[in-house]
């Protein structure tokens, strides 16, 4: 038994052009289409999934909220899918920080679980709660009887779980590839308890 689960990132935000992390910044209306279209692009069928889960933050949650009420479909706000929180960084533009920190963001870039930023999550931790994440939702799936669900999050939360499901390093996360308003498919076999993933877009 395979049970499908889509991960939608949350399209342009008025802090597009900083790291992010937990600040709860609103979708652009270029945001908002971004999602529209991908999700209008992957349909197949009237109702393709009997779920939502999203991360509480509002660029990603004002869509799922929308979209749910649409399908009628049950939502469910997780805050493990939650971007990777960024500390002191937080809100500053990747230019201000090469300029101010450059070595620490190259050693940032290039070896994530060896570099913690002052006062943000470890990427040992960001992993774990997202490895947690997911298993949680497929647990709910399971006892629910959902066949598949789209989830809702942040572009880190798809890097890493693409870096898992191609079993590649940790540090190789930031090379994962999550564009904003993407959509990313993967299949969880019930069977062998394993990830697949279904398209690399």
């Amino acid at each position: 038994m395979h049970l499908k689960i889509d991960l939608l990132r949350h399209g342009e935000s008025e802090l597009s052009h900083t790291l992010r992390g937990s600040l709860d910044d609103a979708l652009t209306a270029k945001g908002w289409q971004q999602m529209l279209s991908s999700i209008d692009q992957s349909k197949t069928q009237p109702q393709q999934w009997d779920v939502v889960f999203s991360s509480p933050l509002q660029r990603c949650s004002m869509f799922a909220e929308h979209f749910v009420k649409e399908q009628d479909i049950p939502l469910i706000l997780d805050e493990s899918l939650q971007e990777m929180h960024f500390g002191d960084w937080e809100g500053q533009s990747i230019q201000q920080l090469y300029e101010q920190f450059p070595e620490t963001l190259a050693d940032f870039w290039q070896k994530p679980t060896q570099t913690t930023l002052p006062n943000a999550e470890s990427m040992q931790q960001f992993h774990l709660r997202v490895s947690t994440a997911m298993m949680d939702i497929q647990q709910q799936m399971q006892f629910k009887g959902w066949q598949s669900a789209l989830v809702v999050t942040h572009g880190g939360v798809i890097k890493l779980l693409k870096c898992m499901v191609l079993q590649q390093p940790l540090d190789d996360v930031l090379k994962m590839t999550a564009e904003l308003g993407q959509l990313s498919s993967f299949r969880w076999d019930t069977l062998t308890h394993s990830f697949a993933l279904q398209e690399l877009t």
